[in-house]
């Protein structure tokens, strides 16, 4: 498959994955009467089934990263090519800008508004660090032992995370930009992205060392990260 056909697999996968967890986001808050554990029940079974349909879709096509810190870990491992890495990047980010409008557009509002959720501290960097982490260890792990069933651990970890995490579970860059874009619940302020960023590419390192380092056989050397050319 092309690099321009997969860039924009994932520029589509990332899009329609924003539209789903911001629309549902919308429409839970909306539905739910004020009860904020019903709204976040429907917003993490809808943005974990839509994400679960997503892989299902494009895995086959470019992988289904929808994630910067995913590929970035790819291309770590030498699974990917460190060239192929900003396209996939750039895609993901137009991607994800580009569903925050079209969920934005299905409820009527405007394209783009200014976030003015606080999401800042230490136990939400705690908890984008845990999560990203986690992501990345699951698809690791999955990928190795039982590729077949990683989109559905995937879909299930996310669904969790929403829950177990008190920033309830962005680990994504590209999703987290965005959503500074959106002035719904689903929002983070633009002054709180870079904290969050910063913790879901450390816990992508964390969780990329760990994992290789349990994977490797017995006697092998540690771990060695492929440097970009």
């Amino acid at each position: 498959m092309t690099l321009p056909r997969r860039a924009a697999a994932e520029a589509l996968g990332t899009g329609l994955l924003l539209a789903m967890v911001v629309g549902s986001a919308s429409m839970a808050d909306r539905l739910a009467g004020g009860n904020a554990a019903l709204a976040l029940l429907a917003n993490s079974i809808a943005s974990g089934l839509g994400l679960l349909a997503l892989i299902l879709t494009f895995g086959a096509i470019s992988g289904a990263h929808f994630n910067p810190a995913l590929s970035l870990s790819e291309a770590w491992q030498g699974r990917m090519d460190w060239r192929e890495t900003p396209p996939y990047v750039a895609a993901q980010v137009l991607g994800a800008f580009a569903g925050v409008a079209a969920a934005h557009t299905m409820f009527g509002e405007p394209a783009f508004s200014a976030a003015a959720q606080a999401r800042t501290g230490a136990a939400q960097w705690w908890s984008e660090f845990i999560a990203t982490f986690g992501l990345i260890a699951v698809i690791s792990g999955c990928t190795r032992s039982r590729p077949a069933i990683t989109p559905f651990a995937v879909a299930a970890y996310i669904v969790s995370a929403y829950w177990f995490t008190a920033s309830s579970s962005f680990a994504n860059p590209a999703l987290t930009l965005a959503r500074a874009a959106t002035s719904t619940v689903a929002g983070i302020r633009f002054e709180d992205v870079s904290g969050y960023v910063a913790a879901q590419l450390l816990g992508m390192m964390a969780a990329t060392v760990t994992m290789n380092w349990l994977h490797s056989p017995a006697g092998a050397p540690a771990f060695k990260p492929v440097p970009p050319p």
